[in-house]
């Protein structure tokens, strides 16, 4: 049987048939090929409902507290995941109403191929021009998504290493978060797309450097690192989002194993894969994750259980997950794909969907983007849903003969 895993990079065709498997997988009993099909579903309609709320020239982000839709203009960091979702979706129900629309919102986001002013143009163009390309092969989207490779790129600097993140803090000199793994995908596409090594050799750059730098001896990651421009140093470790410098925020884990398995699919190098293996081992055997595998927004969180979860740290654990367990022996493959499949039927459940036209037809609740922020907090997240339907899209793809 050929297997074959719809992911948002045009690589991974290739590496599936390095690596894809040839027997049919088997799900735990609260999680199978048939919950998977209802939940796209459900999904489509439920986008159905948000199709219909959202303005020509906004995409929608969260709910505010007041409960309203919650939208964001181009150049937010989340702008690719709504047209991004919209083509994983078109992708599964073939409904034209859905391509029209991820057609309107990716070019909607065109001028941010020469945005340089952000570290996130692989969120942005990658997810939606990226999936629109690999779905529709339109030339237009490789030609944005050349541009916006060029400017993405700009961003490198060879003294540290890496690709800058954020530029809103002054005291920061040249700040590195873990979440910047995900941009690396890009990257790769560009440098296969132009046959220009240099983008190859940033995202390894980055990513060693990353792998030297961000993780403690218990193989969890710091949030961010603020380099010296001069001499390359580290200045300090700090977090942003998590709960202390030293706890492991949850959807950061998420970010760096994700970010590992791709990078181990991009290069085969062996390293990679062994960092996602300690991640996930980290993750899921720390005393703190809950036995339905939704992790509570920081590992380290003050008074656990009595804090929120983050659907999206789960959603991009089991998408990353789905696809490291293709590259790993057949203990950590079984492995892998059932704590992924328990983690969808957990997202899957009442406790964690919502109801159809509820939730400002966003498909997740409990998600948490900016606790110490004061910032979305319990409340659905696009990117969340992003990763959920992109998971869910991995996981049919192990049944498709």
């Amino acid at each position: 049987m050929k297997l074959r895993i719809y992911i948002s990079t045009l690589s991974f065709v290739l590496a599936f048939c390095l690596f894809g498997c040839s027997k049919k997988k088997e799900s735990p009993l609260q999680f199978d090929e048939l919950i998977a099909k209802e939940a796209l579903q459900f999904a489509s309609k439920q986008y159905e409902g948000m199709i219909a709320t959202i303005p020509d020239a906004k995409l929608p982000r969260t709910t505010h507290k007041d409960g309203k839709l919650g939208l964001v203009n181009a150049p937010d960091w989340t702008s690719g995941f709504y047209p991004g979702t919209l083509w994983y979706l078109y992708e599964f129900n073939q409904n034209e109403t859905f391509k029209t629309e991820a057609i309107k919102y990716t070019n909607l986001l065109e001028n941010q191929k020469n945005n340089a002013s952000t570290h996130d143009l692989g969120f942005m163009l990658y997810c939606s021009y990226g999936n629109g390309l690999r779905i529709t092969n339109d030339s237009i989207y490789n030609q944005v998504l050349l541009t916006g490779a060029k400017t993405f790129s700009s961003r490198f600097n060879k003294k540290i290493g890496c690709i800058k993140s954020w530029d809103w803090n002054p005291k920061w000199q040249f700040p590195v978060i873990v979440d910047n793994m995900m941009n690396l995908e890009y990257l790769f596409w560009a440098s296969k797309a132009t046959k220009d090594s240099t983008f190859y050799k940033q995202a390894i750059s980055h990513a060693d450097v990353t792998l030297k730098n961000h993780f403690r001896e218990d193989n969890s990651s710091v949030h961010m690192i603020d380099y010296d421009t001069i001499t390359g140093n580290i200045i300090e470790k700090i977090t942003v989002q998590g709960f202390s410098d030293e706890s492991a925020w949850a959807r950061g884990q998420a970010w760096g194993l994700y970010g590992y398995t791709m990078m181990y699919r991009e290069t085969l190098d062996l390293k990679y894969v062994t960092q996602a293996n300690k991640i996930a081992a980290f993750i899921f055997n720390h005393p703190n994750m809950p036995a339905d595998l939704v992790p509570y927004w920081d590992f380290n969180a003050d008074n656990i259980p009595n804090v929120p979860r983050d659907t999206s740290a789960a959603a991009i654990i089991a998408s990353a997950l789905l696809e490291l367990s293709q590259y790993v022996g057949n203990n950590l493959e079984e492995e892998y794909f059932e704590k992924a499949a328990t983690i969808l039927g957990s997202l899957s459940s009442p406790a964690y969907r919502a109801e159809l036209g509820e939730n400002n037809n966003f498909i997740l609740k409990h998600a948490t983007g900016h606790l110490p922020g004061d910032k979305e907090i319990d409340v659905p997240l696009i990117y969340a849903d992003y990763y959920y339907i992109e998971a869910l899209t991995r996981y049919l793809t192990f049944f498709n003969s």
